[in-house]
Protein backbone atom coordinates (compact mmCIF):
# COMPACT_ATOMS: atom_id res chain seq x y z
CA UNK A 1 0.00 0.00 0.00
CA UNK A 2 1.26 3.50 -0.86
CA UNK A 3 2.66 5.41 2.09
CA UNK A 4 4.31 8.72 2.97
CA UNK A 5 6.76 6.85 5.20
CA UNK A 6 10.20 8.39 4.84
CA UNK A 7 8.94 11.14 2.52
CA UNK A 8 9.57 14.88 2.64
CA UNK A 9 6.57 17.20 2.22
CA UNK A 10 6.49 20.98 1.73
CA UNK A 11 3.13 22.69 2.30
CA UNK A 12 3.02 26.33 1.23
CA UNK A 13 0.13 27.87 3.13
CA UNK A 14 0.52 25.28 5.88
CA UNK A 15 0.06 27.53 8.91
CA UNK A 16 -3.74 27.65 8.67
CA UNK A 17 -6.86 26.20 7.06
CA UNK A 18 -6.55 23.37 4.59
CA UNK A 19 -2.76 23.61 4.43
CA UNK A 20 -2.58 23.16 8.19
CA UNK A 21 -4.73 20.05 7.85
CA UNK A 22 -2.46 18.69 5.11
CA UNK A 23 0.70 19.29 7.15
CA UNK A 24 -0.77 17.53 10.19
CA UNK A 25 -2.14 14.65 8.12
CA UNK A 26 1.23 14.17 6.43
CA UNK A 27 2.93 13.76 9.79
CA UNK A 28 0.25 11.32 10.92
CA UNK A 29 0.85 9.41 7.68
CA UNK A 30 4.46 8.85 8.71
CA UNK A 31 6.17 11.51 6.56
CA UNK A 32 9.80 11.85 7.65
CA UNK A 33 9.87 15.63 7.28
CA UNK A 34 7.10 18.20 6.88
CA UNK A 35 7.88 21.86 6.24
CA UNK A 36 5.20 24.52 6.28
CA UNK A 37 5.66 27.75 4.36
CA UNK A 38 3.87 30.84 5.68
CA UNK A 39 4.02 34.63 5.50
CA UNK A 40 5.40 35.26 9.00
CA UNK A 41 7.49 33.60 11.68
CA UNK A 42 4.73 34.23 14.23
CA UNK A 43 2.22 32.26 12.15
CA UNK A 44 4.72 29.45 11.72
CA UNK A 45 5.52 29.18 15.43
CA UNK A 46 1.83 29.19 16.31
CA UNK A 47 1.09 26.48 13.74
CA UNK A 48 3.95 24.26 14.89
CA UNK A 49 2.68 24.35 18.48
CA UNK A 50 -0.93 23.72 17.41
CA UNK A 51 -0.01 20.77 15.20
CA UNK A 52 2.03 19.15 17.95
CA UNK A 53 -0.77 19.70 20.46
CA UNK A 54 -3.40 18.31 18.06
CA UNK A 55 -1.35 15.18 17.48
CA UNK A 56 -0.75 14.72 21.20
CA UNK A 57 -4.46 15.15 21.90
CA UNK A 58 -5.25 12.46 19.33
CA UNK A 59 -3.24 9.94 21.32
CA UNK A 60 -1.03 9.18 18.33
CA UNK A 61 2.73 9.52 18.14
CA UNK A 62 4.79 10.61 15.15
CA UNK A 63 8.48 10.41 14.44
CA UNK A 64 8.66 12.87 11.57
CA UNK A 65 10.33 16.27 11.82
CA UNK A 66 8.14 19.39 11.62
CA UNK A 67 9.54 22.81 10.71
CA UNK A 68 8.57 26.09 9.06
CA UNK A 69 9.94 28.61 6.58
CA UNK A 70 8.87 32.21 5.96
CA UNK A 71 7.89 32.99 2.35
CA UNK A 72 6.10 35.79 0.54
CA UNK A 73 4.00 33.79 -1.89
CA UNK A 74 3.32 36.96 -3.93
CA UNK A 75 7.02 37.42 -4.69
CA UNK A 76 8.70 35.08 -7.17
CA UNK A 77 12.15 35.72 -5.70
CA UNK A 78 10.91 34.76 -2.24
CA UNK A 79 9.29 31.60 -3.57
CA UNK A 80 12.48 30.63 -5.40
CA UNK A 81 14.53 31.28 -2.26
CA UNK A 82 12.21 29.06 -0.22
CA UNK A 83 12.57 26.15 -2.62
CA UNK A 84 16.34 26.63 -2.64
CA UNK A 85 16.48 26.52 1.17
CA UNK A 86 14.24 23.49 1.45
CA UNK A 87 16.05 21.54 -1.26
CA UNK A 88 14.76 18.23 -2.58
CA UNK A 89 11.26 17.16 -1.56
CA UNK A 90 9.02 14.28 -2.45
CA UNK A 91 5.80 16.28 -2.46
CA UNK A 92 4.95 19.96 -2.88
CA UNK A 93 1.49 21.11 -1.82
CA UNK A 94 0.33 24.66 -2.61
CA UNK A 95 -2.71 25.81 -0.62
CA UNK A 96 -1.76 29.48 -0.27
CA UNK A 97 -4.18 31.78 -2.05
CA UNK A 98 -5.06 35.03 -0.30
CA UNK A 99 -4.10 37.07 -3.37
CA UNK A 100 -5.83 35.48 -6.31
CA UNK A 101 -3.60 35.74 -9.37
CA UNK A 102 -0.23 36.63 -7.83
CA UNK A 103 -0.39 33.77 -5.34
CA UNK A 104 -2.70 31.09 -6.71
CA UNK A 105 -1.33 31.22 -10.26
CA UNK A 106 2.09 32.88 -10.45
CA UNK A 107 3.21 31.74 -7.02
CA UNK A 108 2.25 28.15 -7.76
CA UNK A 109 3.75 28.33 -11.26
CA UNK A 110 7.07 29.62 -9.92
CA UNK A 111 7.19 26.95 -7.24
CA UNK A 112 6.49 24.22 -9.78
CA UNK A 113 9.23 25.58 -12.04
CA UNK A 114 11.99 25.55 -9.45
CA UNK A 115 10.96 22.76 -7.07
CA UNK A 116 13.35 19.82 -6.87
CA UNK A 117 10.94 16.90 -6.77
CA UNK A 118 12.38 13.45 -6.23
CA UNK A 119 11.41 10.60 -8.59
CA UNK A 120 7.92 9.32 -7.77
CA UNK A 121 6.98 12.65 -6.25
CA UNK A 122 4.13 15.06 -6.87
CA UNK A 123 2.85 18.62 -6.89
CA UNK A 124 -0.70 19.35 -5.75
CA UNK A 125 -2.30 22.76 -6.32
CA UNK A 126 -5.59 24.22 -5.08
CA UNK A 127 -8.57 25.94 -6.71
CA UNK A 128 -12.01 26.90 -5.46
CA UNK A 129 -15.27 25.19 -6.35
CA UNK A 130 -16.18 28.29 -8.38
CA UNK A 131 -14.23 26.67 -11.21
CA UNK A 132 -17.09 24.18 -11.55
CA UNK A 133 -20.09 26.14 -10.31
CA UNK A 134 -19.54 29.91 -10.54
CA UNK A 135 -21.82 32.25 -8.66
CA UNK A 136 -23.34 35.38 -10.15
CA UNK A 137 -20.70 38.11 -10.19
CA UNK A 138 -17.80 35.71 -9.79
CA UNK A 139 -16.65 35.61 -13.42
CA UNK A 140 -13.16 36.92 -12.66
CA UNK A 141 -12.61 34.41 -9.84
CA UNK A 142 -13.91 31.60 -12.04
CA UNK A 143 -11.50 32.64 -14.79
CA UNK A 144 -8.57 32.62 -12.40
CA UNK A 145 -9.45 29.20 -11.05
CA UNK A 146 -9.83 27.96 -14.60
CA UNK A 147 -6.31 29.21 -15.33
CA UNK A 148 -4.88 27.24 -12.40
CA UNK A 149 -6.90 24.20 -13.46
CA UNK A 150 -5.43 24.40 -16.97
CA UNK A 151 -1.96 25.08 -15.57
CA UNK A 152 -2.22 21.80 -13.66
CA UNK A 153 -2.75 19.80 -16.83
CA UNK A 154 0.04 21.62 -18.64
CA UNK A 155 2.48 21.04 -15.81
CA UNK A 156 1.52 17.37 -15.65
CA UNK A 157 2.72 17.06 -19.24
CA UNK A 158 5.81 19.27 -18.91
CA UNK A 159 7.05 17.79 -15.64
CA UNK A 160 6.22 14.12 -16.28
CA UNK A 161 6.85 11.69 -14.73
CA UNK A 162 6.44 14.03 -11.74
CA UNK A 163 2.70 14.00 -11.05
CA UNK A 164 0.70 17.25 -10.88
CA UNK A 165 -2.91 17.46 -9.69
CA UNK A 166 -5.27 20.05 -8.24
CA UNK A 167 -7.82 19.85 -5.43
CA UNK A 168 -11.07 21.82 -5.64
CA UNK A 169 -12.58 22.12 -2.14
CA UNK A 170 -16.09 23.31 -1.43
CA UNK A 171 -17.14 25.06 1.78
CA UNK A 172 -14.64 24.47 4.60
CA UNK A 173 -14.52 25.64 8.22
CA UNK A 174 -11.26 27.59 8.20
CA UNK A 175 -9.89 30.75 9.78
CA UNK A 176 -11.16 32.76 6.81
CA UNK A 177 -14.53 32.81 8.54
CA UNK A 178 -13.17 34.07 11.87
CA UNK A 179 -13.82 37.81 11.27
CA UNK A 180 -17.55 37.09 11.28
CA UNK A 181 -19.53 37.09 14.54
CA UNK A 182 -19.89 33.47 15.74
CA UNK A 183 -23.68 33.48 15.44
CA UNK A 184 -23.50 34.69 11.82
CA UNK A 185 -20.80 32.17 10.94
CA UNK A 186 -22.67 29.28 12.52
CA UNK A 187 -25.88 30.24 10.72
CA UNK A 188 -24.02 30.20 7.39
CA UNK A 189 -22.61 26.76 8.16
CA UNK A 190 -26.02 25.44 9.17
CA UNK A 191 -27.71 26.80 6.05
CA UNK A 192 -24.91 25.53 3.81
CA UNK A 193 -25.06 22.06 5.36
CA UNK A 194 -28.72 21.77 4.39
CA UNK A 195 -27.82 22.32 0.73
CA UNK A 196 -25.07 19.70 0.60
CA UNK A 197 -25.57 16.02 -0.14
CA UNK A 198 -23.34 15.11 2.81
CA UNK A 199 -25.34 17.42 5.10
CA UNK A 200 -22.33 19.09 6.74
CA UNK A 201 -19.64 21.67 6.00
CA UNK A 202 -16.15 20.17 5.85
CA UNK A 203 -13.41 20.41 8.42
CA UNK A 204 -9.89 20.96 7.00
CA UNK A 205 -8.92 17.42 8.01
CA UNK A 206 -11.54 16.01 5.63
CA UNK A 207 -10.18 17.99 2.69
CA UNK A 208 -6.63 17.00 3.61
CA UNK A 209 -7.46 13.38 2.76
CA UNK A 210 -7.71 14.31 -0.93
CA UNK A 211 -4.21 15.79 -0.87
CA UNK A 212 -2.86 12.66 0.79
CA UNK A 213 -4.43 10.57 -1.96
CA UNK A 214 -2.76 12.66 -4.68
CA UNK A 215 0.59 12.35 -2.93
CA UNK A 216 0.35 8.61 -2.45
CA UNK A 217 -1.36 7.37 -5.61
CA UNK A 218 1.29 6.81 -8.26
CA UNK A 219 -1.22 6.53 -11.09
CA UNK A 220 -2.96 9.89 -11.00
CA UNK A 221 -1.77 13.06 -12.73
CA UNK A 222 -3.26 16.02 -14.55
CA UNK A 223 -6.53 15.66 -12.63
CA UNK A 224 -8.85 17.95 -10.68
CA UNK A 225 -10.44 16.31 -7.65
CA UNK A 226 -13.60 17.99 -6.39
CA UNK A 227 -14.14 17.66 -2.64
CA UNK A 228 -17.31 19.71 -2.28
CA UNK A 229 -19.76 17.56 -0.33
CA UNK A 230 -21.87 17.13 -3.46
CA UNK A 231 -22.50 20.86 -3.92
CA UNK A 232 -22.34 20.74 -7.70
CA UNK A 233 -25.28 18.32 -7.81
CA UNK A 234 -27.59 20.56 -5.81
Amino acid sequence: MASLSGKTVLVVGGSSGIGYGVAKASLLSCAAKVTIGSSSQAKIESALVRIKNDIAASGQTVEGNLSGEVVDARDSASVKALLERVGEVDHLVWTSGDDFFDVRFWGAFTAAQVAKIRPGGSITLTVGSVVVKPRKGWSLAAGLMGAVDSLTRGLAVDLAPIRVNVISPGAVKTELWDPMPPEVRNKIFEDSAKTLLVQHVAEPDEIAEAYLFCMKCQYITGQRIEVDGGAKYV
